[in-house]
């Protein structure tokens, strides 16, 4: 009551207010004086004419004072809603209670015959309502319409005859210069069908559309069921794009119930509505206390999945979010957004690059993250085939570096976002990946660099003469001499290394890691960078080919949100040492996903838009799997997520890295780097040139 009466005296300084006021007292003495006819059939005596006059001050001054108190002179007339239309009749009633009171302390002169209050109040408020509800359709229809021209609108149907549904047709209907007609709801439940909802008629069920006379011409079709499975929804939209009807829909239920999105933010269907997936269930609570007042790292930061990480993290409370990211473009722009949600004050955009060990010791030294999502990595396939050292550089190198990091600052965990493509991998790409987590099952159970580097210390000095019985460059070298030599090669330098560390004074970690290293696989997500969805999207907007490389290659998908939400899970999940595996749902069919987006788009598939098969690259897989053969498989309290313990020696293959590949990677061959990796990787299949 304060707040509006404080909002009415400022009203009182604008013009609009003596505008209001003058056109409410016309109202109020038109309700009084055709009340005072109606209660008299029309023939008012000369008495109650005096009376009606003498009242009429009063009145007009009471219900002027209860208009203003209850915020109806400083409101905008040309928006009028149920909370106005209460307010408004609040005050007309309390304002008739009021003409009462005159009667109750002896003054019954003052107070009017109690059949013309209740006429008059009745008059009143049907009358205010008309009045402002005139000017709202004035201001809907015709003011709104005007900004959009003279365009005819377009009919539309409206699936889903809900809350959603109804909101949506109003809105259209309300708003006709948005260029769109609800003519037809369609809507599973039969009940409502024959009945009208805002005028417009529930026809049927959505597997109707072609065969009511009322959607004859209908192109486009709205989906406003927020609620419903992603799975119905991807029937109707299937249903309806194969025989050229545009659909499109409203944001999620999630999104309207956040204020993220409104009703009436209509979207095209997009691919991840057809996936089928169910919402993720999440234990948000375990999820906050593995983040919250922490500091906490995220690498690759402008990344699809470093951006929705730091978005998520960002709203769990932490007490900082460093954001890694060497490419200054992205990251400037997810810094943007983040300012924009507000969260600004959390986050701190950090241009750095993994490999630099200089400047990343000196970031956890300043900063001292507790704990580290490791999201920077080079993913595309077929560009790393033809460059693996880069592959391998940052993939693996840059981990092993990065997790020693976290390990020599007492970080509590560090998570590295894997692939699925590590599993038995045919590219580098994915063999880079499993070397990667190779490197953190090692370092998890003790194996550091600097335990290395006193081990191949004592290995080179056994080794003096290896190197010069190899002549690299004037005669042809075997593979078993080629191995011997980049061990005698790997171990000189590494000898110098350690050499230069122990005089630095630096000290090896001994025993377990404190820190829990852990890494988690996924598959493709959808809307990434280099994903099929954005280049199938292109390709159909410039009118075809669409380009698939095999008619049987399937993939697992997964939307970000939903991948970084379950990395999340798997991280405080995480003990140390394993390798978790998300559930990733039914495989897609890549050429099914290329029909359903063509069709989507409202084309026919071979008539507008050609699939056009051009063959497996290098390093490409028909299908992902799940799990190494050495791997097995233990249960984890989430469903949706697996932890897998592998058989293998890590530490082994993390000690060959550091010997025989990394102090090569610039000078090897590709084929070279991709037969040490199969050394080091038995169930890599490499792709020679």
């Amino acid at each position: 009551m304060k707040r509006t009466l404080t909002q009415a005296a400022r009203s009182l300084l604008s013009y609009r207010f003596f505008i209001t006021i003058a056109l409410y007292s016309a109202i109020i003495i038109a309700c009084f004086f055709v009340a005072y006819e109606v209660r008299f059939d029309f023939t008012l005596a000369p008495e109650y004419q005096a009376d009606r006059l003498r009242m009429l001050g009063l009145l007009l001054g009471i219900k002027l004072a209860a208009l203003i108190v209850f915020g109806q002179t400083g409101t905008m007339l040309t928006f009028f809603s149920i909370p106005d239309f209460i307010r408004l009749s609040f005050a007309l009633l309390v304002s008739s209670a009021l003409m009462i009171v005159p009667r109750m302390v002896g003054f019954p002169l003052y107070t009017p015959p109690r059949g013309v209050l209740l006429v008059d109040l009745l008059l009143s408020i049907t009358v205010f309502c008309a009045f402002r509800m005139s000017l709202r359709l004035y201001r809907e229809r015709i003011m709104i319409g005007k900004r959009f021209g003279d365009r005819r609108a377009e009919r539309i149907a409206i699936i889903g005859a809900g809350d959603a549904g109804a909101s949506l047709a109003t809105d259209l209907l309300n708003m006709p210069g948005r260029g769109f007609k609800p003519v037809a709801f369609l809507d599973d439940d039969q009940k409502k069908h024959g009945k009208f909802i805002h005028g417009v008629m529930v026809d049927g069920a959505p597997e109707d559309f072609f065969e009511l006379k009322s959607l004859v011409g209908v192109r486009r079709a709205i989906i406003a069921m927020p609620s419903a499975s992603a799975k119905r929804i991807g029937e109707i939209a299937l249903f309806l794009g194969k025989a050229g009807v545009q659909v499109e829909t409203l944001p999620s239920l999630e999104d309207m119930a956040s204020g993220k999105a409104r009703v009436s933010k209509i979207r095209p269907i997009e691919i991840q509505d057809l996936l089928g997936r169910e919402p993720v269930a999440l234990d948000a609570q375990s999820i906050r206390q593995f983040v919250e007042n922490k500091v906490v790292m995220v690498t690759g930061a402008g990344g699809s999945i470093g951006a929705e990480l730091c978005r998520q993290i960002a709203h769990l409370n932490p007490r900082r979010v460093l954001m890694i990211e060497q490419s200054e473009p992205s990251l400037f722009v997810i810094e943007q957004e983040l300012n924009g949600l507000g969260v600004g004050g959390l986050i701190l955009p950090l241009v750095a690059d993994i490999l630099d060990r200089a400047r990343m010791k000196s970031i956890f030294e300043l900063h001292n993250p507790q704990v580290v999502f490791h999201a920077a990595a080079h993913k595309h396939v077929y560009l790393m085939e033809r460059q693996p050292s880069e592959a391998i550089k940052n993939n693996s190198v840059g981990t092993r570096k990065l997790a020693q990091l976290a390990v020599d600052f007492g970080a509590e965990a560090f998570v590295m976002i894997s692939t699925d493509k590590a599993i038995n991998p045919t590219n580098v790409m994915g063999a880079s990946k499993r070397l990667a987590e190779l490197h953190l099952q090692a370092l998890s159970n003790g194996f550091t660099a600097e335990t290395r580097l006193q081990e191949v210390a004592n290995e080179a000095a056994k080794m003096p003469t290896l190197s010069s019985r190899l002549k690299v460059g004037t005669t042809t070298v075997g593979e078993t001499e080629r191995s011997e030599y980049s061990m005698a090669h790997g171990s000189a330098r590494l000898t110098q290394q350690a050499a230069k560390a122990t005089s630095s004074g630096l000290e090896a970690v001994a025993g377990s890691s404190k820190t829990k290293l852990m890494a988690v696989r996924f598959g493709n997500v959808l809307g990434s960078s280099g994903s099929v969805v954005p280049i199938f999207k292109k390709q159909i907007e410039a009118g075809g080919p669409v380009t698939v490389t095999h008619p049987d290659v399937i993939r697992y998908f997964m939307t970000i949100p939903e991948a970084v939400g379950l990395v999340m899970q798997a991280s405080a999940l995480g003990k140390g040492g394993e390798i978790f595996v998300l559930d990733m749902g039914k495989p897609v069919k890549i050429v099914d996903l290329a029909r359903q987006m063509i069709e989507l788009s409202g084309y026919v598939v071979g008539e507008d838009i050609e699939i056009k098969f051009t063959g497996l690259k290098p390093g490409e897989k028909l299908y992902e799997e799940l799990q190494h053969c050495d791997e097995r498989h233990t249960p984890t309290t989430h469903p949706r997520i697996m932890r897998f313990v592998t058989n293998n020696d890590a530490e082994k293959a993390s000690r060959q890295a550091m010997a025989e590949l990394e102090p090569f990677v610039d000078e090897l061959s590709a084929n070279d780097l991709k037969r040490n990796l199969k050394v080091l990787i038995p169930e890599y299949q490499p792709s020679l040139d």
